[in-house]
Formats: structure tokens, C-alpha cells, sequence
């Protein structure tokens, strides 16, 4: 491949993400003559495909702020984030963050979190399968040694805290009836797929430090110091096995 043939694709990429751009050099028709109008077209109909994949992939998302409101963000977005995989249902992972600080959507705080919990369906319905651990596991773990064991997550998992309650408000956009969100407060939410359904969990409170250092990769025992400094009513036991019934986790990891 030459540089020249790689300066070409990088130019028709670009001209292809942004419509201010003019087709790029030596692309013409069967005539030999440039065609802005049509290269135009093929621009918006790239953009589509983009802001239809984003859409498919956020439909709690665009239900919140409606399709007219969604297409628009969806399509800055497309302006400046081409695909970084031929995959398109990994397109996208960056659009929260992009959310988060698009002005339009400034006075919906809460809204970057709900596109952040959809991209993490989306990569637990793709993860890996992997048998999540069974409570019989812990028993092969010596009393001794059980604070210093770490548990694998399960390849599906992922962590979600937000200062907003999210798992709710996504929860309640999955009928087709809406149902208010009464409790306005920061939750922790868990999505994994242990098995076939992908499963969207809203943690207990006094539970989220637990989870949040288990997920960064601590043993038990640091786990456990961390929870109970976050919250002394945290219960070491109930939150273990809630967690592995969950299938947060595949696998005991013994020193």
C-alpha cells in the first residue's frame, strides 16, 4: 500500500464525515468530471447509516429527548467521530461522553449516564460467554486465606455509578408505558449477562463500594475495609452472595 493511496482514503474519509469539506481531489464520474452533488449525496447517506446505528443503539436515549432532538445530536456527533471499527454496533462508545458536553443537552444532567448504561448493554449482550461462579466455589477457598482472595469478573460485567438515578429511568422506559421516577437519588447499576439475557441491576446502596472496588481489581478483605468505611451498616456476606447470584463474577482467584 502507498502513501499516496493511504493520503487519498484519509481525504475521502474526512470529506465523507464533514460536509463543509469539498470531494476530495481526483474523484470523478465515469466522465471524468467531478461531482459535487452527488458525492453529496453519498455524504448523507453515510451520515444516515451513522445516526441510524446510533439510534438503534440508544432507543432510551432518543425516547427521552425525542427523534427530532436525538437525530440532531446524533448527527454532530457523526461530524466528528467517524467509525473506528467496520463494526457498527460498536459505533458509538464515545457517544455519552459526547452528551455530557454537548450545550444543547446541558440542562439534562442525568442524560449522559442513561447513553452510558446503554453502551454498557451493548457490551455485555456482545461479551464473551463465561459460566459465572457458583457459591460452592468460596467453599474451596481456606478461612485464612479468604480475605486476600480476588474474584475474576465475569467478561460481560460492568460496573455503572452515576450521581443520577439512571438504572431507573432506564428501567422505566422498557414498557410501553412510561412510569415516573419517584426518588431522585445517585444509584449503582450492575449489567452482565451470566447467561442469555443481558440483566441491568440497581445495587443497595450500602453495597456500591463493595462492588465498585471488587470491580477495580482488590481483594476481599480491601473490598470489605472499603465498604465498611463507606458505610457501617455494610454487611460482608449478604453483599458477597448477592453479588455472585447476580453473575457479577466467572471465577475465585486464591493466593
Amino acid at each position: 500500500m502507498t502513501m499516496g493511496f493511504v493520503t487519498s482514503q484519509n481525504a475521502f474519509a474526512a470529506a465523507l464525515i464533514d460536509p463543509e469539506r469539498p470531494p476530495p481531489p481526483g474523484l470523478t464520474t465515469a466522465r471524468g468530471e467531478p461531482d459535487a452533488l452527488r458525492f453529496a449525496v453519498y455524504r448523507n447517506n453515510v451520515h444516515v447509516g451513522l445516526t441510524t446505528a446510533l439510534a438503534q443503539r440508544f432507543p432510551v436515549t432518543r425516547r427521552l429527548v425525542g427523534e427530532e432532538f436525538f437525530t440532531g445530536m446524533a448527527r454532530a456527533y457523526a461530524g466528528q467521530h467517524k467509525p473506528a471499527s467496520p463494526l457498527l454496533m460498536a459505533y458509538g462508545d464515545g457517544f455519552p461522553d459526547f452528551i455530557a458536553v454537548f450545550p444543547p443537552a446541558a440542562s439534562l444532567a442525568y442524560l449522559a449516564d442513561v447513553a452510558r448504561l446503554e453502551v454498557a448493554w451493548g457490551q455485555a449482550y456482545h461479551a464473551a460467554d463465561c459460566a459465572p461462579l457458583d457459591l460452592s466455589a468460596l467453599a474451596t477457598v481456606p478461612a485464612d486465606s479468604l480475605a486476600d482472595a480476588g474474584l475474576e469478573l465475569h467478561p460481560s460485567a460492568r460496573l455503572l455509578r452515576s450521581d443520577h438515578p439512571a438504572g431507573s429511568i432506564w428501567a422505566a422506559h422498557q414498557g410501553g408505558t412510561v412510569e415516573p421516577v419517584h426518588d431522585w437519588v445517585s444509584e449503582t447499576v450492575l449489567v452482565v449477562r451470566p447467561e442469555m439475557h443481558v440483566q441491568v441491576h440497581i445495587l443497595p446502596p450500602r453495597d456500591t463500594a463493595f462492588a465498585a472496588a471488587l470491580f477495580a481489581g482488590v481483594t476481599l478483605g480491601a473490598a470489605a475495609e472499603a465498604a465498611y468505611a463507606a458505610n457501617h451498616d455494610f454487611d460482608f456476606g449478604s453483599a458477597l452472595v448477592g453479588l455472585i447470584g447476580l453473575g457479577a463474577f466467572c471465577a475465585v482467584k486464591i493466593p
